[in-house]
Parts: structure tokens; sequence; C-alpha cells
């Protein structure tokens, strides 16, 4: 699989790192020193391999790839990307996967709140819509038009990912308005939050990918690097997916219910990036490439 010279630089670079340590050779400055000259690396905190997040922009199509936001991370998947959870994913986790060459995109829910998480009390009360379906329904819908509330605390997270040294984030539950959320939410209004995570993320130098939200493709791709989609086979969906491929851009997915032969030979034909997962979404992983 060819990477493109962004992300392959960047991976190069953080392996140049490594290799050389803190007392870096020459030929590993200068791999570095390219990586960075191009703009496609960003120092955080001093020289180290771990202490760099790439520019990575759009993800390409054809790229290997492990989501993992439960149990403990196992780093040894040889994949050129990895999703994990924003919050609960300990910095040397994150440090390690760049050691290795990883991309890093951090998961977080942009849409819904999540009682367990650290920042759950800067939520007001007013922005908490119905639950949302099972099995998450410990989780509440966000009223996204109060973007004004909901701005700076979206953008704490988003921040944090940068502290994280994540490469790309992946917000979900950015399909609000086709759900009961309890809050009168029109397709606009869908549009507008979900162009405003995409700049904010941007901004920041975060990659960021569509996470499901199929009807609002077309309105929302020239925003987002790459999708992720969960069980567009098993819903006969998936072909509203195409223009992110047509585009460049990666479309990751995953099946829970199917086996891998009743949706790999389409998933490959249609240049998807799928894997067969557990729906707790551990470290059990099939892929189709």
């Amino acid at each position: 699989m060819q990477i493109p010279s962004e992300l392959e630089r960047c991976r190069a670079a953080r392996r140049a790192r490594t290799l050389a340590g803190l007392l870096l050779s020459a030929a590993a400055q200068l791999v570095y020193d390219d990586a960075h000259a191009a703009g496609d690396c960003l120092l955080v905190d001093g020289f180290e391999a771990d202490a760099a997040r790439c520019r990575v922009g759009v993800i390409p199509p054809g790229t290997s790839w492990q989501w993992q936001l439960a149990g403990t991370i196992d780093t040894t998947v040889d994949v050129d990307l990895y999703d994990i959870d924003l919050f609960e994913t300990a910095q040397a986790v994150v440090d390690q996967l760049h050691r290795d060459g990883r991309i890093v995109i951090c998961y977080f829910s942009a849409g819904s709140w999540e009682s367990y998480r650290p920042d759950s009390a800067a939520f007001p009360e007013s922005v908490k819509g119905l639950p949302l379906d099972p099995p998450f329904q410990d989780e509440r819908w966000l009223d996204i038009r109060q973007l004004e509330t909901l701005r700076p605390l979206i953008e704490a997270r988003l921040d944090l990912a940068v502290a994280k040294r994540c490469d790309g984030v992946e917000p979900d539950n950015v399909d609000a308005y086709t759900n009961a959320s309890g809050f009168p939410l029109t397709s606009q209004h869908q549009i507008a939050y979900n162009r405003f995570v995409a700049d904010a993320a941007h901004a920041r130098d975060l990659s960021v990918g569509l996470k499901n939200d199929l009807d609002q493709i077309t309105q929302l791709l020239p925003y987002f690097d790459w999708a992720l989609n969960e069980q567009c086979f098993e819903y006969d969906e998936c072909q509203l997916l195409a223009p992110f491929v047509a585009a460049g851009k990666a479309v990751l997915g995953v099946e829970y219910n199917l086996g891998t032969t009743q949706f790999c030979p389409q998933a490959n034909a249609m240049n998807f990036d799928w894997l067969r997962k557990n729906l707790n979404l551990d470290a059990f992983r099939q892929a189709c490439r």
C-alpha cells in the first residue's frame, strides 16, 4: 500500500527519532528535518519521537487500521493507524504508537453527554436531551443548536487531543437530527454543528473523520478528511460513502454481525478499509485486506 508522502514522511521521521534516541544521528536528523520542513510534523515538547504530532490531513484509501476503545490497548497490531479513546488512553500508549510509526486518531463524543467523562460536570442540564438507543442509554443527546454553550466544551476536548499529541480525531454521534434527541433538530442544525467541529479540528492541525451521518455526505465531504462507518453492509447503504473514495479520502468501517465473507469482497471492490469487530470495540480484529 502506497501511503502519501505526508504520512510516510511523518512515520519515517518518528522512526528515525526513535532509532536515534535523544542523541540523533546525522541521518536521523536529516530524515526528521525533511518532514518538519515540509510542514508535516509539529513539535510539541522538544525533539523526542513521541513529542511530535503529524499534520496528517486527508487519510487515503488503503490505510490499514485498528479501532480499539475497550480493554488494554494492544499496540502490536501492524497497521498504519490506530483509533483510540481520547480520555481513557494513557499518554504512554499514544507515545508508544508514535514511536512505532503509527498515526493516532483519538475518539470522543461530540454529540452526546457521557456522565463518566472527566468534563461531564461542565455540561449544563439545558443541553442534555434524551438517552441514546441501547446499549448506549447511559449517554444523552446534546442540543447542538446551543453552539455558543457547546463551543468551549468541544474546543477543550480538541485542545486535549493536541496536548496528548493525537494526529486526528473521531467525533462521534454527529447525526442527532436523525434520532429521537428530545430537541427539534434539523439537517441544517446538524450541518452547521458538524462544520464547526471540523473547522475547529483543522484549526488545531488535527485530521478529522465524519462518523456515520450518511445522508449529509454530499454537503460535508469538503470539510472532513476521511469517513468512519458502522454496518453499512448490514444495512445496504454503503454506496452513500462512495464520494469519499472518489475524492481520495479513506472510508474506514466495521461490521459487528456479519462474517467477513459476507462483506469483505464488496468492501475491497469499493476500495473501503473494513474490519470485523466486536461491538464493545476491544482488541479483536479481522481485516478485509
